[in-house]
């Protein structure tokens, strides 16, 4: 597998730039969510999306009730049966989110240069001069000169369905504004952002709540999306709700950053959170166009930094409607991976898309290029730079094995853990082989009845470049007395032969703990 590796840095001849992509059981190292939604729900649908790459399904309460939600993740799970590919459940809050709301369903022509005036009387009907919205403190927020951006669910930001306003006077709790577009906005939701002005609302809202007691609870979500994260007390706010709903103690929390606000706190945020999403949507309009490209830089480099999961939104809108991306998209999504993201997140794209199972193969295929040209060596070096020294044992024991895996050409590196710690930092330092993350599960009781750990720690991984988790007999430690765990390592070895990862005469560096010790061994494969 290494032997396919090239850098940008070195010469490349042209005409294998034209040879076909190999297909393998891992599309790419770098991870894909799906939101799947009315054009994504079937069981037919979702197994196809596994089957091209999709490892977290993003289930987005920001519309839909519980019940469709349910439905759909039911067909899920008879996915994963079928297809038998582990897929990690991510729950995404409404939060503070303003929507304009049309109960008449009727499509609404917006005209440039007329106006529209903002009300939070909602049972007025929503027309071209009157727009309802579910916010009664937007007069108190916004001034004259503001800026307001409406558009149908994740915005697409094509002018024709998006609409630009501009706020022209406050009439009390109405706002005025100044339509800078034409467009016409069709559906019954519609989402409102205000550049750069705080809304005084809680990040994690009453409704919300009530989805993760409920639903939540229910499923045993994997990952909690905390939409408009702005402050690292809203991390620390969401992790005290979730610790009191028994399992979901264990649910990871990805803060998403949608706003200046989130932005100019962001360390602290990175501090608390397990892991960061940044909704480009969103930023891209709190932002100058020509500082989002900075921004996305900097801040997956310090998610890299401390190995926490750094997921990129909003990269390829235009298969919402068509089957191919943009050469721009394409670009993006190649330089996303180059930057060290983790994760793709696809939300319109497969949610309300034509092509839901195209867009992830699409996307699957360019990541795995980018990754082909990926400067590990000097992304290693980086990384262990910034750990300095003296090094902490388990962060000495994932380096080591990351830099003996790259000399000796191994095809996979295979890490026993019970906690799933060590193989994420493994996974930190950007191998150029898949991680066969084997998570032992751990017997534990709440004095009531025994039950196992594990399925959380392996579903969670599945968000990390990279990294491939498989769910090991319970029978066998993670921890071994004896020198070797020969019968796991022998599912885990014969899970990578069977994927196409390991082939007869390969190497592959295995990690595990041996009694107190961290123990990093090479094998050599016979037939």
């Amino acid at each position: 597998m290494n032997s396919n590796h090239l850098l940008l840095e070195e010469p490349i001849r042209m005409a294998s730039i034209l040879e076909p992509s190999r297909p393998s059981f891992f599309p790419a190292m770098t991870k894909i969510v799906g939101t799947l939604g009315p054009k994504s729900r079937s069981v037919e649908i979702i197994s196809d999306c596994l089957k091209a790459g999709m490892s977290v399904a993003r289930f987005d309460f920001s519309w839909g009730d519980i019940e469709f939600h349910q439905e759909t993740l039911e067909n899920l799970k008879t996915a994963v049966k079928s297809t038998r590919k582990l897929c990690a459940i991510m729950l995404d809050t409404g939060g503070p989110e303003l929507q304009v709301v049309n109960k008449t369903e009727h499509p609404i022509s917006l005209e440039a240069d007329t106006k529209v005036i903002l009300t939070p009387d909602q049972d007025k009907p929503a027309t071209s001069n009157l727009l309802p919205i579910n916010y009664h403190g937007l007069s108190k927020a916004v001034k004259k000169g503001d800026t307001i951006f409406i558009g149908q669910y994740l915005f697409t930001g094509n002018e024709t369905t998006s609409v630009w306003l501009e706020v022209d006077e406050v009439c009390s709790e109405d706002v005025v504004c100044l339509i800078k577009n034409s467009a016409t906005l069709s559906g019954t939701l519609y989402t409102l952002h205000v550049s750069q002005i705080r809304i005084d609302m809680p990040t994690l809202t009453d409704k919300d709540k009530e989805v993760i007691s409920i639903w939540g609870v229910q499923n045993n979500i994997d990952i909690l999306s905390l939409s408009y994260t702005r402050h690292a007390e809203d991390i620390r706010h969401a992790r005290s709700f979730l610790s009191k709903l028994g399992e979901l103690n264990q649910t990871q929390i990805f803060a998403k950053i949608e706003n200046i606000e989130g932005l100019t706190h962001f360390d602290e945020i990175l501090q608390e959170a397990d892991g960061i999403i940044f909704s480009r949507g969103n930023l891209g309009i709190d932002l100058p166009p020509e500082k989002v490209f900075l921004f996305q830089k900097a801040a997956v480099y310090k998610c890299n930094m401390m190995g926490k999961p750094a997921v990129v939104t909003r990269v390829v809108d235009s298969m919402t409607d068509n089957l191919r991306p943009t050469r721009a998209e394409a670009t993006d999504v190649a330089n996303a991976v180059l930057d060290g993201s983790d994760a793709i997140l696809l939300g319109a794209e497969t949610l309300r898309g034509l092509y839901p199972v195209e867009t992830v193969s699409t996307v699957g295929k360019i990541c795995a290029e980018a990754e082909k040209v990926f400067n590990q060596d000097l992304y290693f070096k980086k990384t262990v730079k910034n750990v300095g020294e003296p090094m902490s044992h388990l962060e000495s024991i994932a380096s080591t094995a990351v830099r003996a895996a790259i000399k000796v050409k191994a095809s996979a590196i295979i890490c026993f853990t019970s906690s799933g710690r060590a193989a994420r930092l493994i996974a930190k330092y950007r191998p150029t082989m898949p991680v066969i993350s084997v998570v032992i599960p751990r017997l534990k009781t709440n004095q009531l009845r025994w039950t196992f750990s594990g399925a959380f720690e392996a579903r969670q991984s599945l968000i990390v470049r990279g990294l491939f988790p498989m769910l090991a007999d319970p029978r066998h430690p993670a921890e071994s007395k004896s020198g070797s765990n020969e019968s796991v390592l022998k599912v885990a070895l014969d899970h990578g032969k069977a994927s196409g990862v390991i082939k007869p005469h390969d190497r592959v560096v295995v990690c595990q703990k041996l009694g107190d010790a961290s123990v990093v061994k090479i094998l050599e494969l016979e037939d």
